[in-house]
């Protein structure tokens, strides 16, 4: 370690070829001085490393500081070693170690299972409510009614996917790399696609819902008898009136089915959403997770609540949902789980990418994209 130095406070490694060469040599470095320490953490952290360190003694704080993580004993390390510190060891059990890490990887995938979720409905909001107002003259999800799908994502949901416990498993993945995207080319595949098969799902329910979305009601067929919801959307492909004439009924059901088609396949997305990397069974877990379960059935029965009671102050038809139409929103929203379980079968590189990918990389090494360094 003689031909390593240190200039100044730049921190620059002098020698550094010899460093490199040392470094696969090097198994324990054991009462070392502390500027040796500080070497070994500089020329690491040159190298791309990410580096803990561990200490107690007053003597390990510049090494502390300089580390990616400095983990300090709470029992016996020194007030200027728990200060140079991020992270204190309360009960001074090196296992604690482990623990910590696994918990950050928890923590970093609880973002990502939220971010996933919250994306796709973004994606599927912004595209159904566009396109939808410019072909049909209005929206098909009201205002009010994307306010319930916000409060689902923004507060409901990610309290849910937050509350996933750190498992075992998480120590056996490689680790991240500090320049990698949070949102990885993985779930772009699964919040682009699912995103665009939603959408496609919405329109079709849309357009072609008094072809097969069941009305046992026949004020509601409005005279047609053909058994069939009467179209909702305000007005004809060739700009005359549809659903106008027939204002005075209130909401129509048929855009009563599109909103709660629209939340049903939310709600069982965010089982999907669980998993991120491309785990095939979502379920697995869910009962050591009491709080996602009860989080779910509160948000499948408030969208009970308002399809069914929500009347004019959600938009919806004052005479709710019938049985079948509640069992046709419920199979058309669980078709998300058909459709996760075939994105995960196709290969990473048919989604864009927004940046830095370790873990695509390790897996597609003749698709690699560039690893910026700092």
């Amino acid at each position: 370690m003689g031909g390593i130095v240190v200039k100044g406070g730049n921190e620059e490694v002098g020698n550094f070829q010899l460093f490199k060469e040392l470094m696969p040599h090097l198994k324990v470095m054991a009462r070392s001085r502390p500027e040796d320490k500080y070497l070994l953490v500089t020329g690491l952290r040159q190298m791309g490393d990410v580096v803990a360190v561990t200490g107690d003694g007053t003597n390990d704080a510049p090494a502390l500081k300089k580390a990616d993580v400095g983990f300090a004993m709470g029992m016996t390390g020194t007030d200027v070693c728990k200060e140079a510190a991020d992270i204190l060891i309360t009960d001074d059990n090196f296992t604690s170690i482990v623990k910590a890490a696994m918990w950050g990887r928890n923590v970093y995938d609880n973002i990502q299972r939220f971010l996933q979720f919250q994306l796709t409905v973004n994606i599927g909001a912004l595209i159904t409510t566009f396109v939808g107002s410019c072909i049909t003259k209005e929206t098909p999800l009201q205002a009010i009614q994307l306010l319930w799908v916000n409060l689902i994502m923004d507060s409901l949901a990610a309290l849910a996917l937050a509350t996933e416990l750190p498992k075992p498993s998480l120590l056996d993945r490689m680790p991240q790399n500090r320049h990698d995207y949070i949102v990885s080319r993985k779930m772009i595949k699964h919040i682009l696609y699912m995103a665009l098969y939603q959408c496609f799902l919405l329109f079709f329910i849309l357009f072609a819902g008094e072809f097969f979305i069941p009305e046992s009601d026949i004020e509601l067929q409005y005279g047609r008898e053909t058994g069939f919801v009467y179209p909702g959307r305000a007005y004809n492909w060739d700009g005359s009136e549809l659903y106008m004439v027939h204002e005075k009924n209130g909401a129509s059901r048929h855009l009563t089915f599109v909103f709660n088609a629209f939340v049903m396949m939310q709600i069982f997305n965010m089982i999907c959403s669980r998993k991120i990397h491309d785990e095939f069974n979502i379920f697995a877990g869910i009962h050591t997770n009491p709080m996602f379960i009860v989080l779910f059935f509160v948000i499948l029965g408030g969208q009970f609540v308002i399809c069914q009671y929500g009347g004019k102050m959600f938009v919806v038809c004052e005479k709710g949902l019938t049985l079948e139409q509640w069992g046709l929103s419920a199979a058309i929203g669980s078709s998300v789980f058909i459709v996760n379980a075939i994105l995960k079968c196709l290969p990473d590189w048919i989604a864009p990418s927004l940046g830095n990918d370790t873990v695509f990389n390790r897996r597609y090494p003749n698709r690699a994209t560039k690893v910026d360094e700092e």
